[in-house]
């Protein structure tokens, strides 16, 4: 069964619906548009919700893209995940990107925009060490478990490749 947490929220515009799950077992509530927007092509624009939220400390709502936006308009969450801290009090605003290359997207008020997920967090304690312990990935990053076989990295004449950085595991592709 899934915990349900209880996060007050404020309403900016006492006209637009609380976040609200589409379907039982969804992850995300869904945000809306508390204003008309056009974004232009590969441009973005800041989306006000109307809410403002106060998580229960431990906690973090991160603000996702909807599938269905970006598949019908282009327009996706630019930092997605976004990040809504359990101190933050202000209104919720959505970072939105257009990524059609001809079509402007119009957002329309109350239009769902993003979906926000409540989630526990731990607080890390960073220990600086001399030495990391070793791991089967090893330092191997950057598409080195594969996946990408019809990938072809163009190279320089000097060998190196074009845009990686100089570390080791850049160059060679491991």
């Amino acid at each position: 069964m899934t915990h349900v947490v209880p996060v007050p929220i404020r309403r900016l515009d006492p006209d637009l619906p609380l976040p609200a799950y589409a379907h039982p077992g969804d992850a995300g509530a869904d945000l809306v548009a508390a204003e008309e927007v056009e974004i232009p092509p590969g441009e973005r624009r800041l989306v006000r919700t109307g809410i403002a939220v106060a998580l229960p400390e431990g906690y973090v709502g991160l603000v996702h893209p909807r599938s269905g936006l970006a598949a019908r308009l282009g327009v996706t969450v630019l930092n997605a995940p976004g990040t809504v801290d359990a101190g933050y009090r202000g209104e919720i605003l959505i970072n939105l990107i257009n990524h059609d290359r001809v079509s402007p997207a119009k957002i329309s008020r109350g239009d769902r925009i993003a979906q926000l997920l409540v989630q526990r967090v731990e607080r890390a304690e960073f220990q600086a060490v001399d030495e990391l312990s070793d791991s089967s990935r090893g330092e191997g990053g950057h598409g080195s478990t594969g996946g990408h076989a019809g990938l072809v990295v163009p190279r320089d004449p000097s060998g190196k490749t074009e845009g990686a950085s100089a570390h080791p595991a850049a160059v060679s592709g491991r």
